[in-house]
């Protein structure tokens, strides 16, 4: 098994940036791809950043597009989410998820982080 462990969020200015870390413990060997998911209140949930363990290929919803960088230091087991030009529409609680394929919101996932933008 897999577990996903999520840090960093907090309470930003719209403008602002925050940077989520992820650390995945376990059968680490077994992870294809990982990524972000989030959901706001009354939301569905949304994929938003994905990236593949080992081509670093990587995918943004065009929500986030152009503002949010993923990113993985396969030596730790760690997943980044840099977030800059946060607006209000980013608050949400942000979720590491790991899967083979697919949309990243039908993955397991961790506990979430909040994130509040102002």
């Amino acid at each position: 098994q897999v577990q996903l462990v999520e840090s960093g969020g907090g309470s930003v200015q719209a403008g602002g940036s925050l940077r989520l870390s992820c650390a995945a413990s376990g059968d680490t060997y077994s992870i294809n791809c990982v990524g972000w998911v989030r959901q706001a209140p009354g939301k569905e949930r949304e994929g938003i950043a994905a990236i593949r363990r080992s081509g670093g290929e990587t995918w943004y919803a065009d929500s986030v597009k152009g503002r949010f960088t993923i990113s993985q230091d396969k030596a730790s087991n760690t997943l980044y989410l840099q977030m800059n030009s946060l607006k209000s529409e980013d608050a949400a609680v942000y979720y590491c998820a790991r899967g083979y394929s697919g949309y990243p919101e039908t993955w397991p996932r961790g506990q979430g982080t909040q994130v509040t933008v102002s």
